[in-house]
């Protein structure tokens, strides 16, 4: 018997969290479209992220945002997958000719988790205690709050962090709440911290959904999953990040309500040693013009020459 035509193919990573994102991707459009299971097809790659996990080494260090998505990006632009799933946080501001994130599904809990085996939250961390994470950003933040804590490398999915914990490799760390959600695991959170306080990266808690710009049969599959409200708070974060110049190199925060139909993003940037640190707010219906806007802001507060300052 002739297996059914293949209606979409959906590339990912093959990390628990990633292939978790695109089974929720292939269940949705499974529904949308009335299609089975089997004619959405799951294609795993192994990304120069994935492959270089020291815990020594830094995402600027082996090639910034993109070391997650490139050779998706690649496979997608050569027409080898149609679908790529990304956390959107990952995906670098430049996107590669001939590619669009053209639709978010609806987003996740933006904050950052608190995790620890030993102590409740980070005021109770003792005096020099090991604060493991490779995020400049979440360094920056606990630093900020406590330059005691010695930063230690902490790489790895999250299931692998989760292990280091208990490993005694770091006293305490930080993860992204939407992907212990996602993972079933958000009951290992020790506290949930405050949003305005650690401000979440830029698209964090967001699933993007990238296809071949000028593809309307692939813009009309993936549609259906498109949150209006997700991609708006997105579209504005990215624009801020854009005219920041913002990587994994550079410590940035992001925060957007929608209410009402306006808009609200609050950015923030950071010193390397969170001593330092700027934040810019505005309100309205524009999320170009409204992540311009604070990116712009926060530039003008902070000086031409921040980036060459800051920079890891």
């Amino acid at each position: 018997m002739q297996s059914p035509a293949l209606f979409a193919r959906i590339g990912t990573r093959g990390s628990p969290l990633a292939l978790a994102q695109a089974r929720l991707v292939r269940e949705l459009l499974c529904r949308a479209h009335g299609v089975a299971e089997e004619r959405i097809e799951i294609e795993v790659f192994s990304t120069g992220g994935d492959r270089s996990q020291k815990d020594n080494t830094t995402l600027s260090d082996i090639g910034g945002k993109g070391v997650f998505t490139k050779e998706i990006d690649e496979a997608l632009l050569a027409g080898r997958i149609d679908i790529g799933v990304h956390s959107s946080k990952d995906v670098a501001t430049g996107l590669p000719p001939g590619m669009v994130l053209a639709a978010f599904l609806e987003r996740e809990d933006v904050r950052d988790a608190f995790l620890s085996v030993t102590v409740k939250g980070i005021d109770n961390l003792p005096e020099g205690a090991r604060f493991g994470t490779s995020s400049i950003r979440r360094a920056a933040q606990a630093l900020r709050l406590r330059p005691d804590l010695r930063i230690v490398p902490f790489r790895g999915n999250v299931h692998t962090r989760l292990q280091k914990l208990l490993d005694g490799v770091a006293d305490a760390t930080l993860l992204a709440m939407a992907g212990l959600n996602r993972l079933g695991e958000g009951h290992r959170a020790t506290a949930i911290l405050d949003p305005d306080a650690f401000m979440p990266a830029p698209a964090q808690g967001a699933i993007g959904l990238a296809i071949r710009d000028g593809d309307t049969r692939l813009a009309e599959i993936v549609a259906p999953l498109d949150h209006a409200a997700t991609h708006t708070a997105i579209t504005a974060e990215r624009t801020m990040l854009a005219i920041l110049d913002g990587s994994c190199r550079t410590p940035v925060g992001a925060l957007t309500a929608l209410t009402n139909g306006q808009l609200s993003l609050k950015g923030e940037i950071l010193s390397l040693d969170g001593q330092t640190s700027f934040r810019a707010t505005a309100q309205g219906s524009d999320p170009v013009a409204l992540g311009k806007a604070v990116g712009r802001d926060l530039l003008n507060q902070a000086g031409p020459d921040w980036l060459k300052q800051w920079a890891g």
